[in-house]
């Protein structure tokens, strides 16, 4: 019986997230993809979504967040042997026919628990890649597996692809950060634009934040190059998905850039018209 109404507040949860997939630029990345593909893929983003809830979640307290997280990371070492529990039962046809690997959950699970031991704000360049290659290059690595990509090109478009969407995730949402006592923006970047404080809501209201921003917006473009060489060698999987993320995202970025950093700011969206011709694009010419 506890089985039973375990997996169906499993099932309630996964439908909410589907619900909030398709309002998301990742949603039309999945379509380009084969039916198991694209299952496979929402099954990664429905892992993604639950445990970021937990890291972003405002009201728990840390103690509560911990003991989340870690409930997750025992799900899914139950997965590996075998006997997943309800909550994770829906990873189990991907992680088998795609070979997709523990150590990359786990490792996600750990970016979103660096979240949880502190707010953090103006970390150091090597503590910034950290976070990023966590929560986003090693989405990136689950992902490549579904794309059927062999690891040595793969692994190396999820570190550079992870890492640029995520700087231009931190570059869109400075002020949703700031509002919840967090500061992405790279230390080193700060002192160079000569901002001293750490505090987030004086930093995003210093107009020198458009100096740090643009010093890590060269960043996410180095990384955006350096995936688009990847795919430009053609590596045997599926590139339309891993295209268009690039692409969409890229336009975020370079419209940030248009308009700067400065204060006041509004939020950059990519609009439908726009997306639904990036999907068209790729959707035609991979």
């Amino acid at each position: 019986m506890m089985q039973r109404a375990a997996t169906a507040e499993s099932s309630t949860e996964l439908t909410a997230l589907e619900a909030r997939a398709q309002r998301s630029s990742f949603y039309a990345g999945m379509r380009l993809m084969p039916k198991a593909e694209r299952e496979a893929m929402f099954a990664i983003y429905a892992f993604s979504r639950a445990v970021d809830d937990i890291a972003d979640d405002e009201v728990g307290a840390r103690d509560a967040r911990n003991a989340a997280l870690d409930s997750w990371r025992h799900d899914i070492e139950a997965l590996y042997t075998g006997a997943p529990p309800p909550r994770a039962t829906f990873l189990a046809p991907a992680v088998k026919q795609f070979g997709l690997r523990k150590e990359d959950f786990l490792t996600l699970i750990d970016g979103m628990a660096m979240d949880v031991a502190d707010d953090i704000r103006g970390p150091d360049l090597a503590t910034l890649d950290l976070y990023c290659d966590r929560v986003a290059s090693a989405v990136g690595r689950l992902c490549i597996k579904v794309f059927g990509m062999d690891e040595g090109p793969g692994f190396e478009l999820a570190h550079h692809l992870g890492r640029a969407l995520q700087l231009t995730n931190i570059l869109r949402d400075v002020d949703e950060d700031a509002a919840v006592g967090r500061l992405y923006l790279a230390r080193e970047s700060l002192m160079e634009a000569g901002i001293a404080s750490r505090d987030p809501i004086t930093v995003v209201s210093d107009p020198a934040i458009d100096r740090a921003c643009r010093s890590l917006a060269g960043r996410a473009h180095e990384h955006y190059r350096a995936a688009e060489d990847v795919m430009r060698a053609r590596p045997r999987g599926f590139l339309r998905t891993p295209r268009l993320m690039g692409a969409v995202y890229r336009s975020v970025l370079e419209t940030m850039e248009q308009a700067g950093w400065a204060p006041p700011r509004t939020r950059v969206r990519v609009s439908r018209a726009k997306l639904l011709l990036m999907v068209l694009r790729y959707g035609l010419i991979g």
